[in-house]
């Protein structure tokens, strides 16, 4: 795992140092492909530390599409692994969105969202958020959006009981009660343009309940290989505030994946 951490620190500062010097491009970005399903798949290796540990198998898909003042978005996330014989990690998340342009740069979004992790405290995790996003930035080198709102979550907490040998085998998990709150959500979502080859992304979310707030941030640096094909490297940052005990509150996940485009 030491060794992938060293590969993953040296593609970032091979792919960031030469773009480093690239001026911004300040121009208005093109408008999208109206009516036809935009989209990118990528798969590779993962370092989990924290309630999961072991080098795994992930997997994305992102599709989009845009019909007038109209866009539909769909996110699935994957990832599997092992380690030894003992099961390490195991997660899902799906997320829809549909986000409909009022004026300009403003928006009305509603969305889902459903999260199944082995390993987090909870059987699943599923929300429903309605608000307004407002695209900040919207140029040819950066875009930077916000949305806020309030919603509605519910979610199944569960006790995970270890073996002790430190093997990090499950005995056995005892689910708890389904509980419902009202949340706040907060996402901000950007992306920079060092070059045509290389671009910067980080995804921020936020769900703040009463009984339990998710906390999750994506940061990924793509470098093309093609006009479909890149690398990318990529750190996830995933907390709970209120996890059942003595699970751990954050989650890390460092990630290097091929991504094809489409």
């Amino acid at each position: 795992m030491s060794n992938l951490r060293a590969w993953v620190a040296t593609a970032l500062s091979v792919a960031v140092l030469p773009a480093a010097n690239v001026r911004a491009d300040d121009t208005p970005a093109p408008p999208p492909p109206q009516h036809e399903w935009l989209g990118k798949g990528q798969a590779g290796f993962l370092d989990a530390k924290g309630n999961s540990t072991g080098e795994s198998i992930n997997a994305m898909l992102d599709l989009a599409r845009y019909d007038d003042g109209w866009k539909n978005a769909l996110h699935v996330e994957a990832f599997y692994g092992k380690s030894g014989d003992v099961l390490s990690a195991e997660r899902w998340i799906v997320k829809e969105q549909t986000d409909y342009t009022i004026t300009g740069n403003f928006f009305a979004f509603g969305g889902l969202r459903f999260e199944h992790d082995e390993f987090d405290g909870f059987v699943y995790q599923a929300s429903f958020t309605a608000g307004a996003g407002y695209k900040i930035l919207d140029t040819a080198s950066d875009k930077l959006t916000v949305q806020a709102g309030p919603g509605f979550k519910r979610f199944r907490p569960e006790d995970i009981v270890k073996n002790p040998d430190g093997s990090g085998a499950v005995l056995y998990r005892v689910p708890q009660e389904a509980q419902s709150e009202a949340i706040a959500d907060v996402e901000v979502d950007y992306t920079h343009t060092f070059s045509p080859s290389t671009t910067l992304n980080n995804k921020l979310l936020v769900e703040y309940g009463s009984a339990n707030s998710l906390t999750t941030d994506q940061i990924a640096l793509a470098v093309k290989m093609s006009t479909k094909l890149a690398l990318s490297v990529g750190y996830q940052f995933t907390e709970n505030s209120k996890p059942p005990p003595p699970l751990k509150k954050v989650d890390t996940v460092t990630t290097v994946n091929l991504v094809y485009s489409f």
